[in-house]
């Protein structure tokens, strides 16, 4: 337990450039645990309508987190699955958002503030999302992005922690 604990301290303290680690610390823990059915352990939901993303943890239960989702026009819906894993991701904006957003630069650096992966990134086959942390914690809660699932970047890298390349994600308004 201990060495996972120091491990989450140093991944947390990486990402935000902490140079020590402060041994009370303890490592940023997920919004909550609930009553969830209906779904396999190791299953992440994300229900769109509520702006929230749950895994599920056992045969009832899940931790939940809040997060943004797809502004208006540009929600999805339907079953993915983690295909990539990322600390402080780089990041290129796709073309849509590149044609919105002509300015943008081709590629922003991972650890940039203008950087909108944050802290960690969790890329979905069959398309260009990622549930990802971010740098701007008061989009979390609202219809914000082009598709993608938001998080705040402590409970980006709790999920990070907790899953692998291969878990099922299944998103739903």
């Amino acid at each position: 337990m201990m060495s996972y604990l120091m491990h989450c301290l140093a991944v947390v303290a990486a990402v935000v450039g902490v140079t020590a680690i402060d041994s009370t610390a303890r490592p940023a823990q997920a919004q909550a645990t609930v009553a969830f059915q209906g779904y396999p352990v190791g299953t992440i939901v994300v229900r769109t309508n509520q702006r929230r993303l749950f895994l599920v943890i056992g045969p009832d239960r899940a931790i939940s987190y809040p997060v943004g989702v797809g502004r208006a026009g540009q929600q999805w819906t339907g079953t993915s699955y983690i295909n990539g894993k990322h600390i402080r991701p780089a990041w290129s904006p796709p073309a849509d958002i590149k044609r919105a957003n002509p300015k943008l630069p081709d590629v922003i650096e991972g650890g940039s503030p203008r950087n909108p992966m944050g802290a960690a990134a969790m890329t979905l086959s069959g398309g260009e999302y990622a549930i990802h942390g971010t740098n701007q914690p008061g989009s979390i809660g609202g219809f914000v992005s082009y598709g993608c699932i938001r998080m705040h970047n402590h409970h980006v890298l709790d999920l990070y922690a907790r899953v692998g390349v291969g878990t099922p994600v299944v998103v739903m308004r």
